[in-house]
């Protein structure tokens, strides 16, 4: 028997993080695909919701579930963004404002238990321009420029999910990144009679290639964080991932 408990990973986010279930197949979470790349016996607790802003999930309370469970030695990856930026009253937030105060409550639920908080910027939306090559810029407006403020400012890691995906697209381009993404033809799943064509959230696969991403950033932040992955040689670190 070990004599210390292993770390929890929580997950504080929206539908682009969120744990599927077969009611939903075949989107996938990046908290899903991430399940992939850490140790043995460490356990991911996935409290992202559907269509939540930093907002509603302190204001539903889902937060406060949170704090009553989460122990010293955790860790609560915070990713939110896509739904701050929609206009209704339920969910919005002022980026360099009510965000980031709301990310401090985050980061506040974490330390005061000892556990330890890790900014994620949203994932971008694979919306390509007419070149078919670049990304629309600024589909997040400056949300993630302020997590990653909030970031320096309470000296809390800060995974830029939001440039690294971004990047990745565009390499990858308009159609191995089609198949990160929820696009599905019609007749092909019974949850998606009609098929679906969506830029924002995930595949199985997308889900595994993007939280690879995250991985890949918690490894070179070593210590604690470096700790909880599987000892992947680095060339091995996204093999979802066509070889180049």
């Amino acid at each position: 028997m070990e004599s210390q408990m292993k770390p929890i990973i929580y997950w504080a986010g929206d539908s682009t993080v969120k744990q599927n279930d077969i009611t939903s197949f075949p989107q996938s979470g990046i908290g899903q695909g991430f399940s992939l790349y850490i140790k043995k016996g460490i356990f991911i607790d996935n409290r992202a919701e559907n269509g939540r802003s930093t907002k509603s999930f302190i204001e539903e309370g889902i937060l406060d579930t949170i704090s009553k469970d989460i122990k010293e030695g955790d860790f609560l990856f915070i990713q939110f963004g896509h739904n701050d930026e929609k206009p209704d009253a339920e969910r919005h937030t002022e980026a360099f404002g009510s965000y980031q105060e709301n990310l401090k409550t985050y980061i506040k639920t974490a330390t005061d238990k000892g556990a330890y908080p890790v900014l994620i910027t949203s994932l971008y939306r694979r919306l390509f321009q007419e070149d078919g090559k670049t990304l629309i810029e600024g589909t997040h407006e400056n949300y993630p420029e302020a997590m990653i403020a909030v970031g320096k400012e309470c000296q809390v890691p800060v995974i830029d999910l939001c440039t690294l995906s971004k990047a990745l697209i565009e390499k990858n381009g308009p159609e191995i990144s089609k198949r990160w993404f929820l696009h599905v033809p019609a007749g092909r799943y019974a949850n998606f009679p009609d098929g679906k064509a969506d830029n924002s959230h995930l595949t199985y696969e997308g889900c595994v290639v993007f939280s690879g991403l995250i991985a890949a950033e918690l490894r070179k932040l070593g210590g604690v964080y470096a700790e909880i992955l599987l000892p992947l040689n680095e060339e091995k670190e996204n093999p979802a991932l066509l070889i180049d």
